[in-house]
């Protein structure tokens, strides 16, 4: 690593005097703690509730009769099944308490105000998405599957299908930060940041210094993180500190100590965009677990592409339809829109697309179940989560059961216990469907990459849980024809060299808390 200057030193020692304060807030206003304290005080109620009427008829009479109401009103409205599930099993444990929840939630005011402010920023920016029809048009009416998902996805985002002008596969976290020290460089326009997680250290410290660089060379430089970096990784008013370079800097929903559902859609996204004319996404954030620098989980396996060409104009208009979000909306979006026009085409199409928690449609479960209905010889995944419902279950199965080799990479090292356990839940019914599971004995996966029939794949940001496929603001992109497809399969073969693959023998030997605990949150998977 190399040395700091004293300037960056004194920067570290006073970022470091907030870290118990930090720390205290962390605590007070964490989403752990909201949790618990929503928990304890229904329990609170409840008791009391049944402490006071715990001899009246009328009262269980009013209880089951509120639980007859919900049940019947759960299963004639539209949501998922494992959503219905959760919520009817909260009803059956407390009807009176799970009501009132279940009406908080749906009428949550900060919920709707941020539902109504993206839906008008979506119409307001829909103008700017190129139309593209003429690549759709000249299809070959061959690829028919490719044909119905462009239509789909221009229907329901707005976002076109664009000839490749260029893709690169990047591996794993190294490759991406050494492609982005050498890609920002050139950059002399502007610089556009969106990440779930930014954490201090040899990474960003990195590439901080290049982009304050590029801020006094006359490069416009947006910031935009999750709010969960506040607590967790970065300094309350780090947006000012950013400010102080020179840098635009907002938090997308910072966590305040106010009782929200929107605090449980978070942005995300990984996107990185130079100029217009190159673009990022995939798995990997900004921080030294992505690039091994420290191990927490193992070894850290991960992905990224990098676009090039008039595809990077979808990434573009995703950054600023977030930044919009997050504060005053922009207010011309079409200066940035000055991706390549013409060039080489590499072969091949690419489509970036995203997904957000206040839209009908799942478009992020709906692009993996596409490549998993269509599916004629392999599917391979990488995936950290598998924690998911009947409708990505049913297709995984009915893949493997019509001969289709159904593969999937999981982490051997969890980030988080609970997910690892529910993530078992499903094992059993999916080995026994055909499809074959592996644990990446090095460590964690956090690759979010589908590959079918050298002709498929995605790379993203959207994991295999409820979390990413119905909470989360997402985004990908889709490759068909492109010739890193290859690659990308190579890759997976690569990682598999690392597994212990998955057996009903060898869930004989899994620990007993793993599985005691992953059956016991299941009922509450769609809510964690």
């Amino acid at each position: 690593m190399r040395d700091l200057s004293e300037t960056k030193l004194h920067e570290r020692i006073e970022q470091s005097k907030g870290k118990g304060k930090r720390g205290v807030l962390k605590f007070l206003f964490g989403r752990s703690t909201l949790v618990a304290v929503s928990v304890v005080g229904q329990a609170i109620l409840f008791i009391a509730f049944l402490a006071r009427w715990q001899y009246s008829l009328a009262a269980y009479g009013i209880s089951y009769a509120v639980a007859a109401f919900m049940g019947f009103f759960l299963i004639n409205r539209p949501m998922s099944g494992a959503g219905r599930a959760t919520w009817l099993t909260i009803m059956l444990l407390s009807p009176i308490v799970g009501t009132v929840l279940f009406l908080y939630i749906e009428n949550d005011a900060g919920h709707r105000m941020v539902q109504k402010r993206l839906a008008d920023i979506h119409k307001s920016t829909k103008r700017f998405f190129p139309d593209k029809s003429d690549v759709f048009k000249a299809l070959p009416e061959s690829d028919v599957g490719l044909k119905g998902l462009a239509s789909y996805m221009k229907q329901q985002g707005n976002f076109p299908l664009y000839e490749n002008g260029g893709v690169r596969y990047l591996p794993s976290g190294e490759a991406k930060f050494k492609a982005l020290l050498e890609t920002l460089e050139t950059a002399e326009k502007f610089i556009f940041l969106e990440y779930f997680i930014i954490g201090e250290g040899v990474m960003w410290d990195t590439i901080l210094e290049i982009l304050k660089r590029k801020v006094k060379a006359g490069v416009e430089v947006r910031l935009l993180y999750d709010g969960t970096c506040t607590y967790f990784r970065l300094p309350h008013d780090y947006p000012k500190t950013m400010e102080s370079y020179g840098i635009q800097c907002r938090m997308f929903a910072p966590i305040h100590p106010i009782v929200s559902t929107y605090y449980n859609n978070r942005d995300h996204r990984k996107i990185l965009v130079i100029d217009g004319k190159i673009a990022y996404t995939g798995g990997i954030n900004l921080s030294d677990e992505y690039i091994n620098k420290k191990q927490i989980h193992g070894r850290w396996k991960d992905c990224a592409v990098e676009v090039r060409g008039e595809a990077v104009d979808s990434f573009t208009l995703m950054f600023l339809q977030m930044w919009s979000v997050a504060g005053t909306q922009e207010k011309d979006y079409g200066r940035y829109l000055i991706a390549e026009k013409t060039g080489k085409r590499q072969g091949g199409y690419i489509l970036p697309y995203g997904d957000d928690p206040f839209s009908d449609e799942r478009v992020g479960e709906s692009v993996y179940l596409d490549i998993l209905n269509r599916a004629e010889h392999y599917v391979h995944i990488m995936t950290p989560y598998l924690i998911i419902g009947e409708s990505m279950v049913e297709a995984l199965k009915f893949a493997a059961k019509r001969g289709v080799d159904v593969r999937i990479i999981l982490p051997h090292v969890p980030d988080k216990k609970s997910a690892f356990a529910l993530a078992y839940t499903h094992y059993k019914e999916m080995l026994t469907a055909g499809v074959k599971l592996y644990e990446y004995t090095p460590g964690f996966v956090h690759s979010k990459a589908f590959v079918s029939d050298d002709r498929k794949a995605v790379v993203g940001t959207v994991n295999l849980d409820h979390r990413s496929l119905s909470l989360h603001f997402e985004c990908a992109a889709y490759m068909y024809d492109v010739p890193i497809i290859g690659e990308i399969e190579q890759d997976f073969r690569t990682a598999l060299k690392d597994c212990s693959q998955v057996t009903l023998d060898s869930m004989k030997h899994e620990k007993l808390s793993r599985k005691v605990l992953g059956y016991l949150l299941k009922p509450l998977a769609p809510l964690m």
